[in-house]
């Protein structure tokens, strides 16, 4: 089966989907609602549909609700290179400002939740909350990693697959080989047990597998993650840990399933020091790496209830 076209990723709906300009690449959109600004960032081996019953419910809250694909995924620019964490930050500080808006809730899903906590700590000005779903603080994360390693258990044992994705060539075939079969097994191992025989997760896994296959996006899906690993042993990695260091000024939701295997609760319990005022975590029963998939109701009554306080 051939490799499908990038637009493919355009499924239709009640949004609009369009490319803005941002940061010196181009990002796709898929957009929805009027009012205060929502932008929705999704995680690894995902894209903007991820957030097809938030882009729904939290518009018809009131609010201006945009799900972008990240740089490399989906319909957006896949470069090169560019998939530091400085990059990534001026990304969504640039979106932000290309679509008009002076701040923006951010709300983020694993990978999208680290990049959202870094935005609010290099671009503060463009940063009305933060929400973190399924994630912790950049910090945070690896010093659980760090801690628990020698031992090959807790964090670091659920974060096995920062490892196998250095190896160069050999991650990018796995994740595509078979029309992409390996998402769907992360997408099964990563959530909890109720969703998994949901006709949701079918769906879900089947709009992963197809984003997956579109040329570009594995190779870049999984340089997030080298130079996460990579940067530790450098000095930009270094400077980017020390400039996400401080607390941030903004309030930040956590949602967290009691069941998350890839991110641990107690890894985002442990984020609480980078938490700004009126901050809160909530944890979800029975639910897995994907609260937002998993427990599409729930969470988004919690980021109702968050963004209207802010």
């Amino acid at each position: 089966m051939s490799p499908p076209d990038p637009s493919t990723v355009r499924h239709p709906g009640p949004w609009t989907h369009r490319d803005v300009s941002a940061n010196g690449i181009r990002l796709h959109v898929a957009e929805l609602g009027s009012g205060p600004a929502v932008l929705l960032l999704h995680g690894f081996g995902e894209f903007w549909w991820s957030w097809h019953h938030q882009l729904r419910t939290l518009s018809a809250a009131g609010f201006r609700v945009v799900a972008a694909d990240l740089r490399g995924y989906g319909d957006s620019d896949k470069p090169p290179r560019g998939y530091d964490g400085w990059t990534l930050a001026g990304d969504v500080a640039g979106l932000v400002r290309a679509l008009g808006e002076r701040r923006a809730h951010l709300v983020g899903h694993a990978w999208g939740g680290l990049l959202a906590w870094s935005v609010a700590a290099l671009h503060p000005r463009v940063v009305a909350s933060v929400s973190v779903l399924g994630g912790a603080h950049p910090l945070a994360l690896r010093a659980a990693i760090r801690q628990s390693w020698w031992r090959r258990r807790g964090q670091a044992s659920a974060m096995r697959h920062l490892l196998r994705f250095q190896v160069p060539m050999l991650p990018e075939r796995k994740l595509v080989a078979d029309e992409a079969a390996e998402v769907e097994n992360l997408l099964r191992a990563w959530s909890g047990n109720g969703w998994r025989e949901q006709p949701d997760f079918a769906e879900t896994a089947r709009r992963f597998r197809d984003a997956m296959r579109v040329p570009g996006v594995a190779h870049s899906a999984l340089e997030y993650y080298r130079w996460a690993f990579r940067s530790q042993f450098r000095g930009d990695g270094r400077r980017f840990a020390e400039a996400v260091s401080a607390r941030v000024t903004m309030p930040v939701l956590q949602v967290h399933g009691d069941d998350d295997p890839c991110v641990l609760p107690e890894t985002a319990r442990d984020s609480a020091p980078w938490r700004g005022p009126a901050s809160r975590l909530e944890r979800l029963p029975g639910v897995g790496h994907f609260p937002h998939l998993e427990a599409p109701e729930h969470t988004t009554k919690l980021l109702t209830e968050f963004l209207h306080g802010c």
